[in-house]
């Protein structure tokens, strides 16, 4: 089975960036979530209108309140924050996908070989995206290269060989 994974780089020379996450809704009642530096820069790009909803494309956007800024009490769980109903699982799920699409190089079955340059500095660090072997995603647990996977559809020039698939 084959899945993107991708590396986020959020530090810059100064040591690690601090971000927002502020959960978003558009005029088309489509849910998501964006990263700012601050309050007031989010304030500036929704006055703005650079702020589109992955999904539709709406800049009509609201900020929702948070679930995790909200105390509850012990009887809410961690359901909470799940999506309520397919159709917002199936949104948030593009979401991510455009996200990805659109700020992630897509570095195709090189995933492994290029995570490795951007963690040992030989690469300059970016995000990237791409597919990989088991044996590779080892190499990368070993070598202390972060990264994360999950299930996507996979473009027909990433689709492995018969001999690498058995890898």
């Amino acid at each position: 089975m084959w899945y993107f994974e991708a590396v986020l780089d959020l530090s810059d020379r100064e040591g690690d960036r601090r971000m927002i996450a502020y959960d978003l809704q558009c005029g088309k009642g489509h849910r998501f979530e964006g990263w700012f530096e601050d309050a007031a820069t989010y304030e500036q790009q929704c006055t703005g209108g650079m702020i589109a909803c992955p999904v539709c494309d709406d800049t009509d956007v609201a900020r929702l309140p948070s679930a995790f800024a909200i105390k509850s009490a012990k009887s809410a769980s961690a359901h909470a924050l799940m999506p309520r109903t397919p159709d917002e699982a199936q949104i948030m799920a593009q979401a991510v996908m455009h996200y990805m699409e659109n700020n992630f190089d897509n570095v195709g079955s090189d995933f492994a070989k290029e995570a490795l340059k951007i963690h040992y500095g030989v690469a300059e660090p970016r995000n990237i995206r791409g597919t990989s072997t088991d044996v590779e995603e080892e190499t990368l647990r070993r070598e202390g290269v972060g990264f994360f996977k999950f299930p996507g559809a996979v473009d027909k020039s990433e689709t492995p060989s018969p001999s690498e698939s058995d890898n």
